[in-house]
């Protein structure tokens, strides 16, 4: 099983290394460039026009990887590819979650030249509705359970599962969006934390899960590595090309998707604490501007600039630094993560 898992990773990243030399020429040629935000650190100004869309190659790797390995052991060991086959939840999160919202925000920032992208309404009607038809296949197919960490025990949500599920993958694909703001960032947390799902996919598919359930993962999951760590050849600062919504939301997809297919959901908050501290920079932010402003007639801020990656940047923080801080958070919770489940291998 992990001879599959190192492949993944091997193919996916060497996918990446033979497309992206070719396809950094063609968007530079379709003017497919980044449009920066200029509310945003003065320094990424300097990152204008730089190509966008990284993602597409990200996610085309590690799709094709997952399908062509997925189909041949299927074939091979003779499991079934009704719609029990998680190959199918799998391609819908992730691809759904790129293609539905993550591509047009981008094509409408990149070609259009409008930093807006999509309408807010518009993307969380499309993410509501990704994460509704996901929530109810999961419920349906995987159970209404979910593992509590450091236990031997799940706890049932019952018919509230859907609800809860849909808003959570609503919130976790908006923070892998928000968490794409410095080079290199996502790609290096991504590679760390899906790395930790993968492993933890491996001991349920050879425990509890099974292997026609939990290999399938675990692959997808080896392989966004491998094409994480490929692109962040490109990405890393300064970054040649960047990610944008198409690859955030693939991978923002992909953490959440394996989380609810293994009831693994409680460890979306450790391995993908630095994404979701992302999202909460900016709720607090934004709520206490709100508040100040009502109470003192001025808005007043608890960080330089959300996300807090922007905090850390405008406080002297070299963009590096800031990445390795990042992969070193995520590593050491990961690990926990990895261990906190341990009665169910």
């Amino acid at each position: 099983m992990f001879l599959q898992c190192v492949f993944a990773a091997v193919a996916a990243m060497a996918l990446v290394f033979l497309l992206m030399p070719r396809f950094l020429p063609f968007l530079k040629k379709l003017k497919f460039g980044q449009t920066i935000y200029d509310l945003g650190p003065k320094a990424h100004l300097a990152k204008q026009g730089t190509p966008n869309m990284g993602g597409i190659v990200t996610a085309g790797a590690t799709t094709l990887v997952t399908v062509a390995e997925t189909v041949v052991l299927g074939v091979k060991n003779g499991w079934s590819f009704g719609l029990q086959n998680v190959l199918w939840p799998l391609l819908f999160i992730t691809v759904g979650c790129m293609a539905c919202f993550g591509f047009p925000d981008d094509y409408i920032k990149d070609v259009k030249k409008d930093h807006e992208g999509l309408k807010p309404k518009q993307k969380l009607i499309g993410q509501m509705i990704v994460g509704l038809v996901f929530s109810l296949y999961c419920y349906k197919f995987v159970g209404s359970d979910v593992i509590l960490p450091f236990t031997a025990l799940t706890w049932d949500l019952g018919i509230f599962y859907i609800p809860i599920m849909t808003v959570l993958v609503m919130f976790i694909t908006n923070s892998a969006n928000l968490q794409d703001g410095v080079d290199g960032i996502l790609s290096s947390v991504t590679a760390v934390g899906m790395t930790a799902f993968g492993l933890i996919a491996v001991f349920l598919g050879l425990g509890s899960l099974g292997l026609d359930k939990g290999l399938p993962v675990a692959i997808l999951c080896f392989a966004l590595v491998g094409a994480s760590l490929g692109f962040l050849r490109y990405n890393r600062h300064p970054a040649k090309i960047f990610m944008g919504d198409t690859g955030s939301m693939f991978i923002g997809g992909a953490m959440v998707g394996v989380a609810m297919l293994m009831k693994c959901q409680f460890l979306l908050i450790p391995i993908c604490f630095t994404c979701i501290m992302s999202s909460v920079s900016v709720m607090l932010q934004t709520g206490y501007f709100k508040i100040t402003k009502k109470k003192y007639g001025q808005g007043r801020r608890i960080f330089k600039m959300a996300p807090i990656h922007h905090h850390f940047e405008l406080s002297g923080m070299k963009e590096n630094q800031i990445v390795l801080m990042y992969a070193a958070v995520t590593l050491v919770l990961s690990a926990i993560a990895v261990l906190s489940v341990r009665a169910f291998y």
